[in-house]
Formats: C-alpha cells, sequence, structure tokens
C-alpha cells in the first residue's frame, strides 16, 4: 500500500506530536504556548500533514493587515526532502487566494528550505540583523507576491533596490 499524505487543520491535540517535531528541527523552538496562541488566532492558518495517519510536519501562517506572514513550517526531519512541506505551504497558497502576499525569515545558512521558497514564487527582499537568537544570525525576508512570481520585487513593501542575485 502506497503512503498517503493528507492536509487537514492543526488542533489543539495535536500539538504534543507538533512539539515533538519543533524540538528536533530548530535550535531554538517554539513554546507551546506560542503554537496554543497562534492556533487560537481566528485570522490564522494552521495546517498539520499526516502521513498514514501520523503527524509529520505542520504550518502556521498568521495574518496582519493585507499580508500574510508564514510564522513556522517544519517537517519531521527524518522525513524531509519528500514533498510534505511544500504541500503544506501549496496549501496555505489555495487557502490565501492567488493575488496574497506572503513573506517570511529564514536563516541564510539553511540553502535547502531558501531553494524550497524560490521554486515556490519566493524572493529575498532584505534582511533582519540578529534576529536569530541562538547565535546571532540575521534572517532573510523573502517574499511571494504577483510581481515576485514575475520575478520582480515592484509590489513588495520596502523592498531594496539591490540585484536579487545578492540576497
Amino acid at each position: 500500500m502506497a503512503a498517503e499524505l493528507g492536509i487537514r487543520r492543526l488542533v489543539f491535540a495535536d500539538l504534543p506530536q507538533v512539539i515533538e517535531i519543533e524540538r528536533r528541527s530548530f535550535p531554538t523552538p517554539w513554546s507551546l504556548a506560542m503554537f496554543v496562541l497562534e492556533l487560537s488566532k481566528v485570522e490564522a492558518i494552521c495546517l498539520a500533514a499526516e502521513l498514514n495517519g501520523s503527524l509529520v510536519g505542520y504550518i502556521i501562517c498568521s495574518r496582519f493587515d493585507q499580508l500574510w506572514h508564514i510564522m513556522n513550517v517544519s517537517v519531521d526531519p527524518e522525513l524531509r526532502r519528500r514533498g510534505f512541506g511544500s504541500a503544506l505551504i501549496e496549501e496555505v497558497f489555495s487557502n490565501v487566494g492567488a493575488d496574497a502576499k506572503l513573506t517570511l525569515e529564514v536563516r541564510p545558512s539553511n540553502t535547502g528550505a531558501i531553494q524550497l521558497y524560490q521554486q515556490l514564487g519566493f524572493l529575498g527582499a532584505g534582511h533582519r540583523k540578529r534576529y536569530y537568537q541562538d547565535n546571532g544570525e540575521d534572517a532573510l525576508i523573502m517574499w511571494r507576491t504577483p510581481a515576485t512570481l514575475r520575478g520582480t520585487l515592484d509590489d513588495v513593501p520596502a523592498a531594496p533596490t539591490l540585484p536579487l542575485a545578492s540576497s
């Protein structure tokens, strides 16, 4: 029998499994309280990826005025590079609509995630200095908008005028 991935709404009962994946995925994991807060927001999109009934990944996306912020996305470290992260992000796209503006932060050292985000239409558009508490690494700010899907930053708020290749 082939493995089947399902995407569904993330619920409070999923949080023990989410915390387990979170702790194995990040040097500074979110707390249980942070997940509870995001799940409590009416405007949030919180999704779980299940493989044959087991939670294997999640995504938290919150709305801020006219844009969506992907706050957290992770897949069980043992199950990465199988398309589960892409499936979660693409499900967010289908929920927010084709003209939505989405943003996220990523470590510049996380080249695999950056490549995934670029494949999904995100472009780098700036940095947040010393964003990550564990080592002071900057964050690369990435955007997915109607303009980034055309290869420009024309509709990205406060986008720098630097060449994209140097991001």
